[in-house]
């Protein structure tokens, strides 16, 4: 057997981490790494002691059939990858990369074109988070600098959605 590369070895971590998601829609998981190091992972659900989606068995945005990647404030959970960064120290992130995985809920497929969301990205910026890799299918993932969300400031754009 040929050994796993590192970077899909960590996104496989991040789709384990994702099947603890409570997201009806998607499960996403994701973890950061430094210095060749798990420093902390997440994954979709409501906030601790709320009830999450797969709970009361219904989604708000789904119902209201709000489209990806827009009018997240309607979400009940909090993001993969904003439960990671808030589950570890600033000081530990600097330098990092996150790993993230999307698996569609319904269907067990990856999620097409995943990407953090507008706030994630912020998130990720503040955090000095250097690398996010985003896995496409179960070989291939996409190499994102954080940089360049800094230098292409979506937020001035208007636009909405993926």
């Amino acid at each position: 057997m040929e050994r796993r590369d590192k970077k899909n070895y960590y996104l496989d971590l991040a789709e384990v981490v994702s099947q603890r998601s409570t997201c009806l829609r998607r499960h996403y998981g994701a973890v950061i790494v430094k210095n060749d190091e798990v420093i902390s992972t997440g994954y979709v659900g409501a906030p601790r002691q709320r009830k999450n989606c797969t709970d009361i068995g219904m989604c708000i945005r789904q119902k209201m059939n709000i489209p990806r990647g827009e009018r997240y404030e309607l979400c009940r959970s909090v993001h993969a990858e904003a439960n990671a960064i808030i589950s570890c120290s600033r000081d530990k992130m600097i330098g990092s990369s996150l790993f993230l995985v999307g698996i569609e809920a319904d269907t067990g497929e990856y999620v097409k074109n995943a990407i953090c969301c507008s706030m994630c990205k912020r998130l990720v910026i503040n955090a000095g988070i250097d690398y996010v890799y985003v896995r496409d299918d179960k070989d291939h993932y996409r190499e994102i600098k954080v940089s360049d969300w800094i230098e292409d400031d979506e937020s001035l754009e208007g636009t909405m959605g993926y």
